[in-house]
């Protein structure tokens, strides 16, 4: 049994996903299952030079001197509980996290806020997903990772920027994070008007899931007009066709809120890509503005993105709006025709407000 290191420490927690419902449909063969789980996990650790911290019902929790050592372990053993045959027909599926500090060792173990951290990242991913802290990555050095963003995680005050080590035989693709608050927005107001209450609901959740504040919804313009009266949010976000004739009462809320609120940035959904909507929204100026199709609301990097380049003074058009604009025949000479393909594909992230 490897002795437990000291100083800068990684360490590896790995927890099992939805362990309720798996005892619930199979109480007999779980045990067992969770038996051979520990016995991979546990040849694994000592393979790679860890040395196993604690292992509390469905947690198991290992320590390494070395980075690299650890992360060779956590993609380990992934592969081996993907090819593994379970007693018992049950599949378990093991969430894993890794951080790196400097934590307390005594006669109990490991204590610390570093032990807490790494516990919270671990219980932030998936099944089948690998998740690091910054340190982590940067004591990796040339290990391939994704960029997951920036987090708050329960009970800790400092957020955490969070990135998934990847592996070409392992899967890439996971449900957003859980039990975490993106910081992509923090500090950004939103009001957010909507006459479809799902929509309207889901994008607020979205929208609050990453980090912003969304201090008032609406179903109607003109209770739009009165909430950002009463809040002047950094953003409203505005659909084009709302009650009561459901033809551009949007369009004139927001000419109406960059005339009475020229601070307060514009962000318009539609589910149509009309470029003449977007000249309507632009005549006034592009500092502020922006113009999405609904069907990026299901994008919450797009939506947000967009969310915080309008609130920054920034501006940003769909790409179906955008290529439209720089598509449609012209009458007499295109001052387009002598663009480059790479010209017109710059133009065309300019437009987007790149």
């Amino acid at each position: 049994m490897n002795v437990l290191p000291t100083g800068t420490v990684t360490f590896l927690f790995a927890d099992v996903e939805g362990s309720t419902a798996l005892q619930s449909a199979a109480p007999a063969e779980y045990p067992n299952a969770i038996a051979h789980l520990r016995r991979m996990i546990r040849e694994t650790v000592s393979e790679k030079g860890g040395a196993e911290s604690d292992a509390v019902g469905d947690e198991y929790v290992a320590a390494f001197g070395d980075a690299p050592d650890a992360a060779g372990a956590a993609l380990e053993i992934q592969r081996r509980l993907r090819d593994a045959e379970w007693p018992g027909g049950i599949r378990v599926r093991v969430r894993l996290g890794l951080h790196t500090g400097s934590p307390a060792l005594g006669d109990e173990g490991y204590t610390g806020i570093d032990v807490v951290r790494a516990s919270r990242i671990a219980n932030a991913g998936h099944g089948g997903q690998i998740l690091v802290s910054a340190d982590t990555l940067v004591a990796l050095e040339d290990a391939a990772a994704r960029d997951l963003g920036e987090f708050r995680l329960q009970g800790l005050t400092d957020p955490e920027r969070i990135h998934q080590l990847l592996a070409d035989d392992l899967p890439r693709d996971f449900p957003p994070l859980r039990n975490t608050v993106s910081t992509l927005g923090a500090g950004v107001t939103v009001a957010l008007a909507d006459d479809t209450v799902l929509l309207r609901e889901g994008v607020a959740r979205l929208l609050v899931d990453s980090g912003f504040d969304v201090v008032a919804q609406s179903g109607n313009s003109e209770d739009l007009l009165r909430h950002v009266a009463m809040h002047k949010p950094a953003v409203a976000i505005v659909d084009i066709r709302m009650p009561p004739t459901h033809t551009d009462e949007g369009l004139r809320a927001a000419r109406a809120i960059r005339e009475r609120w020229p601070d307060v940035g514009i962000l318009v959904l539609s589910q149509f890509a009309r470029p003449s909507y977007a000249f309507e929204l632009l005549e006034t100026g592009t500092e502020g503005v922006g113009y999405l199709l609904k069907d990026r609301v299901s994008d919450l990097e797009t939506l947000a993105d967009g969310v915080r380049r309008v609130a920054a003074g920034g501006s940003v058009l769909d790409p179906s709006v955008v290529g439209q604009l720089v598509g449609r025949p012209r009458h007499g000479r295109d001052p387009l025709e002598g663009l480059t393909d790479r010209e017109r594909a710059v133009l065309a992230l300019m437009a987007e407000g790149r």
